[in-house]
């Protein structure tokens, strides 16, 4: 059987009635063409089957149509060795790639260790071989001073998520999660709560340092002390979780709430609260951050805030493919925040006390 042969972008411009320019101009998302024209070439598109190749698309409109994020290689990889799975990967794979798709291009990840010695001749070289368009740093790398400079140097546009303030010209997408903590804990003081513990990420990253200062001013904000005593530092992860809330929970007076700075702590906090019979929320509410598939699903429900990570990772993706359309020189500088939500669930409640 004679395989079918592959449509070409001259028969798109017959089935539509335009030139191949019109086509052209249309794959390649470039502006002033009529919205009824572009309707009729991607109906043709979509009618014959036509696959443009990106190479041919590259050299006609100098782009590649690809896109590289950045994650950091320590954290990717410790995550993946405790249970096969990153939730923050995966949304922020989601968000990209649909943005991404919409505009015809390809988002690829790369790992990077960004404290490594060879650390700029590794992004170089990934660089050089994939000419993309545009970079997308994920946390820590996006306020890593270093890989901003090599990027500034290499003229590569680049887009920070979650990352501190620079002096460094770059695009910057950011929600506050330092409010969003705070929200998180003013809930729980709403409810009556007055020992609220809290569970620190892992140390170094601005996440962690945000989210733990929303607690430290929602507490003040209150008149309620901060006890070091029961806020504990742990790594974002599941075990962790377990282990500083079996430690908060074997205090003489535990806490009757605990807030922990990611949703995979708060679901250790719940695991372990189960093991010692202390019933949630009955006995001790919990907080979590991100709003994670995970947080819909447990027994109970975790109340937590949702990071719009897949958001952010769409509105880069969307900004650097807008930039490298308008084949400008100048650089990106704008920074965007991007909104979170509080969700309430079923692991909070009023304390006993109260």
């Amino acid at each position: 059987m004679t395989p079918r042969r592959a449509p070409t972008i001259y028969e798109v411009a017959a089935h539509a009635g335009v030139s191949i320019k019109t086509v052209s101009r249309v794959l390649n998302g470039e502006p002033n063409v009529r919205p009824k024209v572009q309707d009729r070439v991607k109906r043709a598109v979509s009618e014959l089957g036509y696959r443009p190749k990106a190479s041919a698309r590259g050299l006609a409109g100098g782009r590649s149509f690809t896109l590289v994020t950045f994650l950091d290689e320590a954290l990717t990889l410790d995550h993946w060795k405790i249970d096969r799975s990153n939730p923050y990967v995966e949304r922020l794979q989601f968000g990209g790639m649909m943005a991404c798709r919409e505009a015809g291009y390809h988002l690829l990840f790369e790992l990077l260790n960004a404290e490594a010695e060879n650390a700029e001749a590794i992004l170089s070289s990934t660089l050089s071989a994939l000419n993309p368009d545009g970079v997308i740093l994920t946390p820590p790398i996006s306020d890593n001073q270093k890989i901003l400079e090599i990027l500034v140097r290499m003229g590569t546009p680049f887009a920070r998520l979650s990352a501190t303030e620079t002096d460094v010209a770059c695009l910057s997408i950011t929600m506050d999660e330092r409010a969003g903590a705070y929200e998180a804990t003013m809930h729980l003081v709403g409810l009556g709560h007055k020992r609220i513990g809290f569970i620190a990420g892992t140390p170094g990253l601005a996440s962690s340092r945000a989210r733990q200062g929303g607690y430290i001013d929602a507490m003040k904000a209150s008149g309620l002390p901060v006890d070091e005593a029961t806020m504990l530092q742990s790594d974002y992860t599941y075990e962790g979780g377990k282990a500083s809330g079996r430690a908060l929970l074997s205090l003489a007076k535990p806490p009757t709430a605990i807030f922990a700075a990611n949703d995979e702590m708060a679901l250790g906090v719940i695991h372990v609260a189960s093991e010692l019979g202390v019933d949630v929320p009955g006995d001790l509410s919990v907080v979590g951050f991100d709003d994670f598939p995970a947080s819909r699903y447990s027994q109970p429900t975790l109340t937590t805030v949702r990071q719009p990570v897949g958001d952010m990772a769409a509105e880069a993706a969307q900004r650097l493919i807008a930039h490298a359309a308008a084949k400008t020189t100048e650089e990106l500088n704008e920074a965007i925040a991007i909104s979170h939500a509080f969700v309430v669930r079923n692991s909070t409640a009023h304390p006993k006390e109260s």
